[in-house]
């Protein structure tokens, strides 16, 4: 078995916490960019001892936010050596397909933690840079102070007591990690969906099977149903110049 050492790579980025393995030695970030790109089996990749390391790492450096990744990463990496590991009845196209999925999304979720990284790192610097600083506090002139408003207060003691009450009894609130990944549209019911819609309407734009639609992932599903369905001869496209509406005919 190759012994593999850290290279330096665009697609990865350093960290404190680096593993060393039967197989590798290097920077956590490096062993995950090796394999997103395939160039290292997750099946040659001891997770357990991976694991070992990064509880003795967090002992001597405790970060929340750390663990945090590290939890969301060590479960995609547990889901694709299931996948890799236990044995299928699927055609080998299927089961490359499954095995590029899972790895897309080990490798976006590696840019989405790079991004925070960086972001993390602009906002130290920021404070780093105006930490030295402090408003200015100057008191009003008098002859402006004649100029504000009387106040008049209106709160009862009653009221402000309300008030606290609702502040101290309302629920805490929720953290999730909803923003950490999109929410996964998959292509088979829009594809139900799509042609039983054609098959009512005969033809339309592809703006109007869209209509309907929440956000960007299921927009890219139904046009990834629609290339099913053209795959299959149930419909035909049509469009008179580039960037023109896009038709869609039913002929199933």
């Amino acid at each position: 078995m190759t012994q593999l050492k850290q290279e330096k790579s665009p697609e990865t980025s350093q960290t404190d916490f680096s593993v060393s393995l039967t197989n590798f030695s290097g920077p956590f970030d490096l062993l995950l960019g090796l394999i997103s790109k395939r160039e290292l089996e997750i099946t040659e990749v001891s997770l357990a001892q991976v694991t070992d390391e990064f509880i003795a790492y967090m002992r001597v450096q405790p970060d929340l936010s750390k663990a945090t990744e590290f939890l969301v990463v060590a479960a995609t990496l547990l889901d694709l050596k299931a996948r890799s590991l236990l044995p299928t009845t699927e055609s080998d196209d299927e089961s490359d397909f499954e095995y590029l999925e899972a790895r897309d999304l080990l490798f976006s979720r590696l840019l989405q933690y790079r991004a925070f990284k960086e972001v993390a790192g602009v906002f130290a610097g920021l404070w780093k840079i105006h930490s030295q600083a402090y408003p200015r506090e100057v008191p009003l002139p008098p002859d402006l102070q004649k100029l504000l408003p009387e106040l008049v207060w209106t709160t009862t003691s009653s009221q402000l007591a309300q008030l606290a009450a609702q502040a101290l009894t309302r629920e805490p609130p929720r953290v999730t990690i909803s923003h950490l990944h999109d929410v996964l549209v998959p292509v088979g019911p829009q594809r139900e969906l799509l042609a039983q819609r054609l098959r009512e309407l005969k033809a339309c734009t592809f703006k109007e099977l869209c209509a309907d639609t929440e956000d960007i992932n299921m927009i890219v599903s139904r046009f990834l149903a629609l290339l099913e369905l053209f795959r299959e001869g149930q419909i035909s496209f049509a469009q008179e110049a580039p960037l023109a509406p896009l038709n869609v005919v039913w002929i199933g």
